[in-house]
């Protein structure tokens, strides 16, 4: 029954989402609390929302505030001479447009974390995208695999979980998958390349006209220098301590956020007015990641995340037995979609490696394959940092979805098949 339902429920969610009949705000509300009263478990909905808020309250917290602070660090000026120099290089031209936004994307992303991509890179190239024109879509694509790839680093979350989940260490199973990673980095140029000639067809550029952005012009913030360059050095003390994980990062991006308002705002008024410009721009992306933690809460709490999980790996005959690892993988790229990586790594990680034991396949290699569906999973609506970025570029979710599904899928396939190569994992192995 539990099975029945969470299919139905995923079949809801992504057909109202696709076809435009409710907005993510409201599909992310509405549909979980309509399976969860058909599954007979309607008294416990409450507990199992306020679960599902327990686990995103940190993550909404710090989004809320990193918004605040590079939206408000943006308008003091601190990216001012990057944009300038970025304008100058790329002379209009969306491949190397692309190619700064990927460059940038991937530097960012070492840090492990999606919404900090997000805010840097848009905030150093949105005045570029708005004055050539470009898709917005294909900068959500690209900007995706940024974080998809990143989010695979031991720091990013998936890794460890892996090799938790198999008891394994963390560099023991990551190393092997830099060389896979790297493939997919250059992949990643690739498709910005390919996506920049796209848009120098629709929007007209011919090589040797570069006066495109010439009239793009930059209003002269009043930022003395000594805010600049302390703005600087906040950002990268908050970088620091991002990757040390010495404080929640909830915590820091509050306090940094203090610092700054104090610094660049010093009069109440300065900071009332900052709040009040960028508020609504953070109160849709807090709202979706609230909202998100109604479908997270009622999904896993129902047990129907358990039931689809445990289902997916009982349709798997014996006979397939030899190929569980690239079976793993290419299962990785849709169930990470539909579920939690918790789900996944937890729950149906350790059934699959019972079973792959039988046929000689190494606990530590079906880890590595179970990591190959991440640039899929950074499209899933349970990821909240992808709501910050379609947001913040003003795009309709199901669309962003559509468009960038089929790239992150030929990103998966070039991890399998790299991955396979350097022998990451078997192809089939029978002991």
């Amino acid at each position: 029954m539990l099975l029945i339902l969470s299919v139905l429920m995923i079949g809801c969610f992504i057909g109202l989402l696709m076809s435009k009949k409710l907005s993510a705000l409201t599909a992310l509300i509405i549909i979980p609390t309509i399976f969860a009263l058909l599954s007979g478990q309607g008294a416990e909905m409450g507990a199992m929302v306020i679960k599902g808020l327990r686990t995103v309250a940190p993550t909404g917290v710090m989004l809320i505030f990193a918004m605040l602070y590079f939206m408000s660090v943006t308008d003091a000026g601190m990216f001012d001479p990057i944009i300038k120099r970025i304008v100058s290089a790329v002379d209009g031209d969306p491949v190397k447009i692309f190619i700064g936004t990927a460059l940038l994307g991937f530097i960012v992303a070492l840090d492990g974390d999606g919404a900090t991509v997000y805010m840097i890179v848009l905030a150093a190239f949105m005045p570029i995208y708005e004055r050539v024109g470009l898709s917005r879509l294909s900068v959500a694509c690209l900007l995706l695999q940024c974080t998809g790839l990143g989010n695979m680093f031991p720091w990013g979350g998936p890794t460890a979980r892996a090799a938790t989940a198999v008891h394994a260490d963390v560099a023991t199973l990551f190393v092997p998958m830099l060389l896979p990673l790297l493939a997919c980095v250059v992949w990643t140029f690739v498709m910005a390349w390919l996506l920049g000639r796209r848009e120098r067809t629709r929007i007209g550029f011919h090589r040797g006209h570069s006066a495109t952005l010439s009239g793009l012009q930059f209003e002269e913030k009043p930022c003395v220098a000594w805010r600049f360059w302390f703005n600087w050095a906040l950002t990268i003390a908050l970088m620091t301590l991002l990757v040390l994980d010495v404080v929640p990062m909830a915590y820091l991006f509050m306090l940094a956020t203090a610092i700054m308002f104090v610094v660049n705002y010093p009069q109440l008024s300065q900071q009332q007015e900052q709040i009040a410009r960028h508020a609504p721009a953070i109160l849709a992306v807090a709202g979706l990641i609230f909202a998100a933690a109604v479908f997270t809460g009622i999904f896993s709490e129902t047990g129907m995340a358990d039931s689809l999980a445990t289902a997916i790996v009982n349709v798997i005959p014996p006979a397939l037995g030899p190929y569980l690892a690239v079976i793993t993988a290419l299962i990785s790229i849709p169930v990470t979609w539909m579920v939690s990586n918790d789900v996944f790594y937890f729950g149906m990680l350790p059934v699959l490696v019972q079973a792959a034991g039988h046929y000689g396949i190494a606990p530590i290699e079906m880890a590595r394959a179970a990591l190959v569906g991440q640039p899929v999973h950074i499209l899933s609506p349970l990821v909240a940092s992808t709501y910050l970025l379609i947001g913040m570029l003003k795009l309709d979710y199901a669309q962003a979805q559509r468009f960038t599904l089929r790239w992150s899928f030929i990103t998966c396939l070039v991890l399998l098949l790299v991955a396979l190569i350097t022998g990451c994992f078997p192809f089939y192995r029978d002991a």
